[in-house]
């Protein structure tokens, strides 16, 4: 047998028919069923395997697509971080991988010709856990270079796991007349339930809009009916797998886009573009700032392992309103009297943190520990990376707790939990 060719196998616990896929491990037979699902059978439970017919490996060198430009559609230009939207399935590794040119984009999702001009190119391809500072760097310096080409809009492609990162790290590093959306996708676009395409739709129909910011676009609920558009400081994925995996936090969604009837309802007031397409960047960011979970039983060296190789900032993810315990207060002090700046955010995801209800916290504030308002933790230590390279730390204790670019609210709202 050889990749690529049609087989059925019978074991104890069935038959599978599909196309054989190289595996990683040399006990398994991996195949591709018709349903669009990998399965993978040990080899000492096959009874029989049949070859149905011989295939050959897909190639992809498609002639180029000749599509004129339509001068009443606005340019969208789709950048490729490592997602899932317009993938292949890579017959070295049986994994699958995106593919990302603007004809691939249109060829997986051809719909994006009825509402766009599209351009598509990868800036990288990475797996999103992979994502570091400098790679958001240069996702700004690309975003910047695509506006000044022309670019109506932009759709960030990217990996879903540290999505809501990029997204708050681009909100404080971009200041642009132009949408820039980011999008991904919980299932991969081999799968049948895979929601990239339906994703990506709708983030072009969000960069389409007369607004600025950043957002995150992607699936409302769990079925095929329409997506949530998020600020790109208020929003977390909530979960691990399902679609409908990211909510705003603190905050409600800003918008809900029906993909089908290229509708968009705002929920919230969102800043206007003044369509002069002006871009500006700023990529200092101090990257030597930690975030710690708070834990029972935590010990204190942890603080003074960041602070003695040389850390500016410490965010702490702590309990309830606040809180950390009271045997880490000298190793917190410790790093506040070497100049480090702490500042306290909560686990709760939902909720704010005020340190003047409890004693703790009372006693926090004292030692210079800085509350964080209502902000995630994920986007207090991207701020804090931010404003680190580009003020001093008596300006940054200041301006932690004013609000940029929409990541703080001082009132919470009573409808976003």
């Amino acid at each position: 047998m050889d990749v690529g060719d049609v087989i059925r196998v019978e074991t104890d616990k069935g038959v599978f028919e599909g196309i054989l896929l190289p595996s990683t491990d040399e006990n398994i037979i991996t195949i591709k069923m018709k349903n669009g699902y990998n399965v993978g059978i040990l080899k000492e439970n096959v009874k029989n395997i049949e070859i149905i017919s011989k295939g050959e490996k897909p190639k992809y060198e498609l002639p180029p697509l000749n599509i004129e430009k339509n001068e009443k559609f606005k340019t969208i230009s789709i950048l490729s971080t490592g997602g899932t939207v317009a993938s292949k399935v890579d017959y070295k590794t049986g994994a699958v991988h995106p593919s990302f040119t603007a004809d691939d984009l249109i060829r997986a999702v051809p719909e994006l010709l009825d509402i766009a001009n599209i351009k598509g190119r990868a800036v990288m391809n990475i797996l999103s856990e992979n994502m570091k500072p400098e790679y958001w760097k240069r996702i700004a310096e690309e975003i910047k270079k695509e506006i000044e080409e022309g670019a109506d809009g932009i759709v960030i492609a990217h990996g879903t796991d540290t999505m809501a990162y990029t997204a708050a790290a681009l909100s404080f590093m971009v200041k642009a007349d132009v949408p820039i959306i980011l999008v991904g996708a919980q299932r991969s676009s081999d799968r049948p339930s895979s929601d990239a395409a339906l994703n990506l739709i709708s983030a072009v129909l969000a960069a389409r809009e007369p607004i600025k910011g950043v957002y995150v676009v992607m699936h409302g609920e769990s079925g095929d009916t329409f997506c949530y558009m998020h600020r790109g400081v208020k929003v977390r994925k909530c979960h691990s797998s399902r679609r409908d995996a990211f909510k705003s936090i603190n905050s409600i969604p800003v918008a809900k886009i029906n993909p089908f009837k290229k509708e968009i309802k705002y929920l919230q007031e969102v800043e206007k573009s003044d369509n002069s397409k002006k871009v500006e960047i700023n990529t200092k960011l101090e990257e030597k700032v930690a975030l710690i979970k708070v834990y029972p039983g935590m010990n204190g060296e942890i603080i003074r392992f960041y602070v003695d190789n040389g850390y500016k900032g410490i965010v702490l993810e702590g309990t309830g309103l606040g809180h950390a315990p009271e045997y880490i207060f000298e190793d917190m002090k410790y790093a506040i009297d070497k100049g480090v700046v702490v500042v306290m955010t909560t686990q709760t995801i939902n909720g704010r943190v005020n340190m003047n209800v409890y004693s703790n916290g009372r006693e926090l504030q004292k030692l210079g520990v800085i509350g964080c308002e209502d902000m995630l933790p994920e986007v207090a230590y991207v701020k804090l990376m931010y404003l680190l390279g580009n003020y001093k730390p008596e300006e940054v204790k200041k301006l932690i707790n004013k609000n940029l670019v929409g990541e703080i609210e001082y009132r919470s709202r009573f409808d976003a939990y």
